[in-house]
């Protein structure tokens, strides 16, 4: 087997394979090039998922003739003046791109500087260059790329429907227009504008303008719920949005990291960002994220992947301890908010139950029958309509701060004074309906007293260990062989978190100590599902570095129980609790622990608006 150097055309091809994957990856490349060049606005066209063709047009800085021709050649790039690899300001550094794609495409690049008379045009096709030619052609870059992989046939084989290729460009394009509102795109595909993206109207501010541009791409949905992420060490930023928790989806998707500008799918990132919502979200949702990490060019190596989408940090211990700790700080500073799209879904639901509402005047004058209604006695209509044997208030527990109970005014200065509003009713034994200043909010009782028994447990963890409580007689649990080796083996650990236990013989557990601050709870089942938990803990890891399984396990059987009546005092005082705890507007699996509905909302329901 004789050794030779492969023909020029063949190499290109081969990197071709590396850089051009399939028509977004031509596409990514081409619009970080009219990034590079300065552009402020990028136009771009797609026929038949780009398999037919990819034009992008920018306004930037242009190419003069000579320039055109070497730029078609492998490893030509004016973006590495210093010849240091670890020295990259730029989005495209390799000088593959151009003739990668020209190599298995018919490529056109027609081009003019700013102080040029006319402008100049290149063709690339299969590998072979003609050129020079003049054209007219305002400043910028126009390229051209038709029948994308007609030199290497089998490639098109591998290709999608037209449909999903035009996502997967429609996504490239996205992504690197999250990191540069300043730049206006557009796309059009098949005759259709599928993006218009027009430049940030907020001048000089990094975040409004971000947001701006995002709440365009991922939806109003994600503004309204996305909170500010900012910090900054050892000469490493880290900016952008991320979701609160109950604003989540069943895939990773919605993730978009970048770092220096550049949009990577990093597994370090990802992790961190994981870690960071491990205490707010069950394993299989994930959170909507969008964050920029600057760091100097020499602490990051860009050049780990032939396509640029991976990335290595000199030191990613520290750039992980700062994502995952601006995250959670972030989340902490939301406070008790909870996703706008909880109330969407329940107003939607209540619009498709068969449309009963009245038009606008049924009544003559709506606002005052609704208050001539509410102020009647509630006891007045006290088990009307109800079967023999029922009780109304087996279904409507009025609270003392009841219309008859307290003047009111008091009731609406309170509700205007507390974000979450003073309760006025439970409901079914299970949720708490409170009256804020424009609306109402409904509570899951036990989603949010299980969050504040949880932050309670974490706090004083952190204070030097969790309060116990005695039990007056231990109790005796029965496991099975193997749950019962996993608990007794875990119990110092148990310990620390407030829980006292042993092994007692045989398969049986004993609890001779419970957490104070989940008061009677049912021991038995505690411990069964601890055993439960336990067997996915691997072994190496110390049930602190679990925290968020074992303290939601605990902190569920010390919440206040679906069914258990409250009274006003114990209500109001979970909404107040509610108000001062972070992370309060979810449950520690993710769930929404209230729901808030507007008055204007409501009135929309029932034909008043």
């Amino acid at each position: 087997m004789t050794i030779r150097l492969l023909p020029p055309n063949l190499v290109n091809q081969i990197a071709a394979g590396e850089v051009v994957e399939r028509p977004a990856s031509a596409l990514k490349e081409l619009v970080e090039n009219a990034i590079d060049a300065d552009a402020s606005r990028i136009d771009i066209v797609i026929n038949d998922g780009g398999r037919s063709l990819i034009v992008v047009t920018d306004n930037g800085c242009g190419m003069t003739p000579q320039e055109l021709m070497v730029a078609v050649d492998r490893h030509a790039t004016s973006k590495l003046p210093s010849d240091d690899l670890l020295d990259i300001s730029y989005l495209g550094f390799r000088g593959e791109a151009l003739p990668a794609i020209g190599s298995v495409a018919r490529l056109t690049v027609t081009s003019r500087t700013a102080g040029a008379d006319t402008g100049w045009y290149v063709v690339v096709g299969g590998g072979r260059k003609d050129g020079p030619v003049p054209a007219p052609h305002q400043r910028g870059t126009r390229i051209e790329v038709r029948d994308i992989f007609f030199a290497t046939p089998a490639r098109l084989k591998f290709m999608k429907a037209a449909p999903t290729e035009l996502s997967y460009a429609i996504d490239a394009v996205e992504r690197l227009a999250m990191a540069h509102p300043d730049i206006s795109f557009t796309l059009v595909a098949d005759g259709k504008q599928r993006l218009n993206l027009p430049a940030g109207l907020t001048q000089g501010d990094l975040f409004d303008s971000h947001l701006e541009r995002l709440a365009i791409i991922l939806g109003k949905d994600f503004a309204a719920n996305a909170v500010p992420v900012a910090a900054e060490r050892e000469d490493i930023k880290l900016y952008g949005y991320i979701g609160v928790p109950t604003f989540n989806r069943g895939n990773a998707l919605a993730q978009y990291l970048f770092v220096n500008g550049r949009p990577v799918r990093d597994r370090l990132l990802a992790g961190a960002v994981r870690a960071a919502y491990q205490d707010f979200l069950a394993p299989n949702r994930h959170p909507y994220v969008v964050l920029f990490l600057d760091l100097p060019q020499r602490e990051v190596d860009v050049n780990v992947h032939p396509a640029k989408a991976e990335v290595r940090f000199r030191d990613a211990g520290l750039v992980r301890g700062l994502m995952v700790g601006a995250l959670k700080h972030a989340l902490a500073e939301a406070g008790h908010k909870a996703s706008t799209t909880v109330a969407n879904a329940a107003l939607a639901a209540f619009q498709n139950q068969g449309g009963y509402g009245q038009r606008p005047g049924a009544y003559g004058s709506t606002a005052a029958y609704g208050a001539a209604y509410a102020m009647q006695a509630p006891q007045d209509y006290e088990n009307q309509g109800l079967a023999e044997g029922d009780s109304a208030t087996s279904l409507f527990a009025l609270a003392p701060s009841a219309p008859d109970a307290t003047p009111i005014e008091i009731i609406e200065a309170d509700c205007r004074s507390h974000p979450l509003g003073v309760a006025r009713a439970q409901v079914h034994e299970t949720y708490i309906v409170a009256q804020t200043g424009d609306g109402i909010v409904i509570v899951d009782q036990h989603a949010a007293h299980e969050r504040l028994v949880y932050e309670r447990m974490k706090a004083s963890l952190a204070e030097g260990g969790i309060a116990r409580q005695m039990l007056l007689i231990p109790e005796v649990i029965e496991l099975d062989e193997a749950s019962a080796a996993r608990v007794a083996a875990r119990a110092p650990e148990l310990a620390e978190l407030g829980l006292v236990l042993e092994a007692f013989g045989g398969n049986s557990i004993v609890v001779r100590e419970i957490p104070a601050l989940l008061g009677d709870t049912d021991a038995a089942g505690l411990v069964r599902d601890l055993a439960d938990d336990l067997a996915s803990v691997d072994e190496a890891l110390t049930l602190k570095d679990r925290l968020g399984d074992v303290c939601g396990t605990l902190a569920c059987h010390g919440a206040v129980r679906a069914g258990r009546r409250l009274n006003g005092a114990e209500m109001n005082a979970l909404l107040r609790q509610m108000e001062v705890t972070p992370h309060a507007g979810q449950c520690n699996h993710g769930r929404p622990t209230y729901v808030e509905l507007k008055l204007k909302d409501i009135e929309r329901l029932f034909g008043r608006r």
